[in-house]
């Protein structure tokens, strides 16, 4: 166990967590809504510090991230634990598990921040992806590796549901490059139902990523029924296009059943189309199509010229057709980062 960051002791033993936007009371002996922060004697205690639960290789546009070092690899890595409860994620095995359900390694045995760099280094990864779960419950561990690696020009990179608490995102944004960001929804009563969260906590964050720049791209799964209507879709693309800017990505991705929504039919194809039309109506200059591979919404188009500047398909470049950052067809800016 590690001291955790980002707390206050309360009367009777209990402590107040501060590193999400839940604000957790966690009475004696007991954990917090991500299953992996420890009240032991009225000191808050994360038990995930250096135990990880998946460490692999990625391409960056695995994440996804189109605008971000395109083209590199990324060393990913997680621990069990999230602070939501989508009745859809993907990767519930991990993000579910709890401390007491014993998919953690209890013995004094650590991957230790130093490790992480040499191997991201060895690999020749560009950058650290906290990614799988959700960075924010692993994130004294997080914020070690990250303060290291930025040392050694590595670059930093959160996969998030955004309810950092803004106390813990202005201390590690220094170290922080990036975030790809999901917005799930536009409606309160979804963040509620499907996550057991508030929307309100996630728009904070990343309005306040943008001031404190961080390089930002949004995703939103579409779900059949839930968070398609035009009206939801126009709502999320406007708040993009006037919170965080028109530059910024916009990634629609397509949903699969899973976990206890394997109830709903996969995303039409024809519903991200739509999707994705809205949100270029609506000024966003990149908006892009994920989980149909060949898709035109695949590719990155320049926003003045329209010709191709990058073609993918699936997590591959085929063609490139951006130097320094510009559009090789006619000279217009492409926002992003190593570009």
């Amino acid at each position: 166990m590690k001291v955790a960051m980002f707390w206050e002791r309360l009367e009777n033993g209990k402590v107040r967590c501060e590193l999400c936007r839940h604000r957790c009371v966690i009475y004696p002996n007991k954990l917090g809504v991500c299953g992996v922060r420890v009240n032991k004697d009225s000191t808050l205690y994360t038990l995930v510090w250096g135990k990880p639960i998946a460490l692999n290789i990625d391409p960056i546009e695995k994440k996804p991230l189109f605008h971000f070092l395109p083209g590199t690899k990324t060393f990913s890595l997680a621990t069990i634990g999230c602070n939501f409860r989508c009745l859809n994620c993907q990767n519930w095995e991990i993000s579910q598990s709890r401390f007491e359900e014993g998919r953690i390694d209890k013995k004094e045995d650590y991957f230790l921040p130093e490790e992480v760099v040499r191997i991201t280094k060895e690999r020749k990864c560009k950058s650290i992806s906290y990614t799988y779960t959700e960075p924010t419950i692993f994130y004294e561990w997080a914020y070690d590796i990250s303060k290291l690696a930025s040392k050694d020009g590595i670059y930093n990179i959160f996969v998030t549901n955004g309810y950092i608490s803004e106390i813990a995102l202005k201390e590690i944004s220094p170290y922080l490059n990036a975030a790809n960001v999901d917005l799930k929804s536009f409606r309160k009563e979804f963040y509620h139902k499907i996550a057991g969260a508030r929307l309100e906590g996630v728009l904070e964050s990343l309005k306040l990523m943008k001031k404190l720049g961080i390089w930002i791209e949004v995703t939103t799964l579409l779900i059949p029924r839930l968070n398609d209507s035009k009206e939801e879709l126009s709502d999320i693309a406007n708040f993009i296009a006037k919170e965080l800017g028109p530059e910024t990505p916009w990634h629609i991705s397509r949903f699969y059943p899973h976990y206890k929504m394997e109830n709903i039919p996969p995303t039409p194809n024809s519903s991200l189309r739509n999707a994705r039309e809205i949100g270029l109506k609506t000024g966003l200059k990149y908006v892009y199509t994920g989980n149909v591979p060949g898709d035109e919404g695949e590719h990155t188009y320049c926003p003045k010229c329209k010709r191709k500047i990058i073609e993918r398909y699936g997590f591959s470049i085929l063609s490139y057709q951006i130097k320094d950052g510009f559009c090789n067809f006619c000279g217009e800016k492409i926002e992003g980062f190593g570009l």
